[in-house]
């Protein structure tokens, strides 16, 4: 029983130095880390990886990716240092390049191959959105066909049909700079707005093309027009001008043109002035004009209706004030109406109204008919034609005493007038009543002649 015990110890006395000293040895032989401990290889173990801890992020534990040629690392870096030296890089790319710098060779190449083109797409997107945010109608346009394309779409637009489309907005807005002007020709807003319906070809062949053509036959019709219209020193430019060519005519317009209006203004502005019926208010305006550039003159001969209306009413005001009867009722009638009607009074109504108050103002008084005998003769019947006036009650008479008759009038003694019931009737009354008076007379003189004989 006690022999394979004994077999077993030598055997294993025998094995041991062949396992055991190689072992030592190998292990002896290893180069260990600078700073760290090695395994226990002594204990058969494998060396601890500490999870998450592959290389990627710089740790010292194995990693089943392939390590990066020696050098990469420094040249991502250099790369991406590029990337932000580069003025035209957007502010999504430099700021995760910033970040990648700080971190190890797997973060740079990550950011090379992943990040900065993710980053770029939106970079490009966002500048095209500010240029469409900045841009006209056209930029808008084409930047919306390619804001959700692709890398080379956006970069596209950027290099030409960004510039294209800007074109295209300055000739639009050239244009319509033109038709705003108040002083462009019928035959250049035609063509113009025409132009503004089509697109870039049609907006730039009217600026090379049509604006020309159409802007030299407008000038001819203008200087026309002034020729007709104008004053001395306008007519006898628009003369020469329209006797020589396109560059003539509009030479004239820009410079000979201002010059000649100035003179002209200056000589209606003297006519106006020295007009005898130019109010006050027209005359101060003037006066101050003149002391002004011809800017000023030509602002008052622009305000010289204004300004003789104020004065007109004015005027017409002041005649009611102090005319007669006719003259307020005429003025007040004006003054409710038109201007057309302030000018009508005065140059008619105030004149055929003053006539009317002078005659009214001017009637003689009523007072008693003269008598038959201190009428020349031949006049009694030609006065006993006429009206008689309406004499008012208790008139004061002659004092002469007896009974006188004068008309349809009788003087008593006491100086008194008596009404003989005739009052307000006409003259064929008037002369019966006379005519009764006379017989009555006789009577009593042929009654006396026949009591004394």
């Amino acid at each position: 029983m006690k022999l394979p015990r004994v077999s077993t110890v030598v055997a294993a006395a025998v094995l041991a130095p062949a396992v055991l000293f190689p072992s030592s040895a190998s292990a002896a032989d290893a180069p260990q880390p600078t700073g760290l401990t090695g395994p226990d290889t002594a204990s058969g173990s494998t060396p601890d990886v500490t999870p998450g801890d592959d290389g990627v992020n710089g740790g010292p534990g194995t990693s089943s990716r392939p390590q990066a040629p020696e050098g990469q690392e420094q040249r991502d870096r250099a790369e991406i240092q590029k990337i932000l030296d580069d003025k035209n890089t957007g502010p999504g790319v430099r700021e995760a390049a910033e970040q990648a710098l700080k971190g190890n060779a797997a973060q740079l190449r990550h950011f090379l191959e992943i990040d900065f083109p993710k980053n770029r797409l939106d970079d490009l997107r966002v500048k095209v959105s500010q240029y469409m945010h900045r841009g006209g109608p056209a930029v808008r346009a084409a930047g919306g066909k390619v804001l959700q394309g692709s890398e080379a779409e956006l970069l596209k637009f950027l290099s030409e049909g960004l510039p294209a489309a800007q074109a295209e907005d300055a000739d639009r807005a050239e244009i319509q700079k033109i038709l705003a002007d108040p002083d462009t020709g019928r035959g250049v807003r035609e063509a113009g707005e025409k132009a503004l319906k089509g697109g870039a070809a049609e907006l730039r062949h009217f600026l090379d093309v049509e604006l020309p053509r159409q802007r030299a036959d407008d000038n001819r019709v203008k200087v026309s027009q002034l020729l007709a219209t104008g004053g001395r020193e306008v007519r006898e430019g628009a003369n020469k001008a329209l006797d020589g060519n396109d560059a003539d005519i509009a030479k004239w317009l820009a410079e000979g043109y201002p010059k000649a209006k100035a003179s002209d203004d200056r000589v209606a502005l003297f006519v106006a002035l020295s007009d005898k019926n130019t109010g006050p208010h027209t005359t101060e305006a003037a006066k101050k004009a003149l002391a002004g550039t011809p800017a000023d003159v030509a602002q008052f001969l622009s305000d010289l209706p204004k300004l003789r209306a104020t004065d007109n009413r004015i005027k017409v005001s002041q005649l009611m004030e102090t005319g007669g009867p006719a003259v307020r009722a005429a003025a007040g009638k004006a003054l409710e109406g038109s201007y057309d009607d302030i000018v009508k009074f005065l140059a008619e109504g105030w004149a055929t109204a003053r006539a009317a108050d002078e005659a009214a103002a001017g009637k003689p008084a009523d007072k008693p008919a003269e008598k038959p005998a201190d009428k020349p003769a031949g006049q009694q019947d030609q006065g006993a034609q006429q009206p008689q006036t309406v004499q008012p009650a208790a008139l004061t008479g002659t004092g002469t005493t007896g009974t006188t008759v004068t008309g349809a009038t009788s003087t008593t003694g006491s100086g008194s007038l008596a009404a003989t019931g005739t009052e307000g009737l006409g003259w064929e009354a008037g002369g019966a009543a006379a005519a009764l008076a006379a017989g009555a007379a006789l009577v009593a003189l042929s009654r006396r002649r026949s009591a004394e004989s």
